[in-house]
């Protein structure tokens, strides 16, 4: 008869891959703790993103309806929309979003402000447009423009 003996892992085999997974750890547990903040100001820009969309979209809805200022609100998926210079004013512009789970919306409607960020600069806004003019996203950092979405970045990242 033969002896059979059992295998398995000696206590300095486990204490030495457990050393070996806490130095990985300690590695890796860092590049996730940005995460959280670049998270945050891609909800910003995704945000932004959304407002520019909606208002686009509305203002082709008044164009195609022939409101001016003066008109009546026009109702657009069920909501009373108010225009100025044939955009959606600020104050009704919340009413155009699917959703804005994750921000909260200051008392004029027109600033959206992200959730459980770290200061209450980490905000973006519609501003109704001037005559002849787009409207306007603003965030903490200052007005939105293509030239300068590197310094919109740099202040999100330091605001959210």
């Amino acid at each position: 008869m033969r002896k059979t003996s059992q295998g398995g892992f000696t206590l300095i085999e486990l204490v030495v891959v457990i050393v070996i997974l806490g130095i990985l750890a300690a590695f890796a547990v860092p590049r996730f703790m940005g995460l959280e903040t670049q998270a945050r100001v891609a909800s910003i820009k995704s945000m932004a993103g959304t407002l520019r969309s909606a208002a686009a979209m509305a203002h082709g809805v008044c164009m195609a309806q022939g409101c001016t200022n003066a008109s009546t609100p026009i109702n657009i998926n069920g909501q009373p929309i108010t225009f100025v210079n044939q955009y959606p004013n600020a104050a009704t512009m919340y009413l155009l979003l699917e959703s804005v789970d994750g921000f909260t919306r200051n008392p004029a409607q027109n600033r959206l402000t992200k959730t459980g960020s770290r200061t209450a600069n980490c905000w973006v806004q519609y501003n109704a447009p001037a005559a002849g003019a787009s409207p306007a996203i603003q965030y903490q950092a200052g007005i939105s423009t293509p030239d300068n979405e590197a310094a919109i970045d740099t202040a999100l990242r330091n605001a959210c």
